[in-house]
């Protein structure tokens, strides 16, 4: 898991300075990774190299029924509790104003099977998550990924799928708090980069995808879903959409701005006759830089035009 300061000082009741003095060794040693979360720190242990074996040599020599590691994790269970309650009760807050703009549109499940079947069955080294919101495509890739790392600059969103990945037992998957447009994040660092259901919510989502795509590895892919263009005024004005969805060329075009090739767009309409009170999901997949074959590869998960 991954904790500040302040939760190791309650789980641990020592003092701060001695706490923080202590996480600064560990950190110097390579055994913690630490991160900054607006005014928060958070550690957690590192992996791979010697904090594995650091981890097996305190789970070989330390008793499960040892009474101080009893209380500490008493302790750290109600400390993650007092999290989560805090997490849901933000997200209880939002859920109807989610729930309205989810009937509108197609399923979350048939989006969630199109998604994984544009972006391929991996495994990908590295999945960076744009907009993470609550790690439900994290979540979502979890098995296809050897690490997975969720960025977003709400630190309420943060907590709740911070929450969410650690029940659902996925240890390889993290979230940080960091800004689309300047992603903490090296070039080429990524294999699969995705942006879920976020540019519509940015002033310049251009920027964006260019912020994206320079996460990229050779061959690397991006996968953007979002709203084709729409008329739907209210949900600029009550829900905050900066942008009414996107023209399929207009996104294709940011693409190839930034060096990437579109290898297929599918739209995912919803049932009705009312297509103006109704938002059409669309999926595009990228690469840098296309690769033999991989045109006809991704042509076939993405068959073109409405279903």
């Amino acid at each position: 898991g991954e904790l500040n300061v302040k939760d190791l000082t309650r789980i641990l009741g020592q003092s701060q300075p001695r706490i923080s003095r202590h996480l600064r060794l560990l950190n110097e040693a390579g055994l913690i990774e630490r991160f900054r979360e607006g005014t928060w720190v958070y550690f957690r242990l590192a992996d791979g190299g010697a904090a594995d074996g650091v981890r097996r040599l305190l789970t070989d020599h330390v008793s499960a029924g040892d009474p101080e590691r009893v209380r500490d994790r008493e302790r750290a269970e109600a400390v993650k509790r007092e999290r989560a309650d805090k997490a849901q009760a933000y997200f209880r807050t939002h859920a109807a104003e989610w729930d309205r703009i989810r009937a509108m549109h197609v399923s979350e499940a048939a989006v969630e099977t199109a998604m994984r079947e544009a972006l391929g069955d991996g495994p990908f080294e590295l999945l960076v998550d744009l907009g993470t919101g609550t790690g439900r495509v994290l979540e979502l890739f979890a098995d296809r990924v050897r690490r997975g790392v969720g960025l977003d600059i709400n630190q309420a969103m943060l907590a709740y799928a911070r929450d969410r990945l650690e029940h659902a037992g996925h240890a390889h998957c993290q979230v940080r708090q960091g800004d689309l447009y300047n992603l903490p994040l090296a070039d080429g660092c990524a294999g699969a980069v995705v942006i879920h259901q976020v540019l519509h919510f940015l002033d310049d989502p251009g920027r964006a995808v260019a912020e994206a795509c320079r996460l990229l590895a050779p061959a690397g892919r991006l996968l953007i879903v979002d709203f084709a263009r729409h008329q739907l005024e209210f949900l600029r004005e009550e829900f905050a959409h900066q942008r009414l969805g996107f023209a399929e060329q207009q996104v294709n075009d940011w693409l190839r701005q930034a060096g990437l090739t579109t290898l297929g767009v599918r739209h995912l309409s919803p049932p009705g006759e009312d297509a103006q009170e109704r938002l059409t999901v669309s999926i595009w997949l990228a690469s840098r830089p296309e690769q033999p074959g991989a045109r006809n590869q991704a042509k076939r998960h993405l068959e073109m035009g409405a279903t």
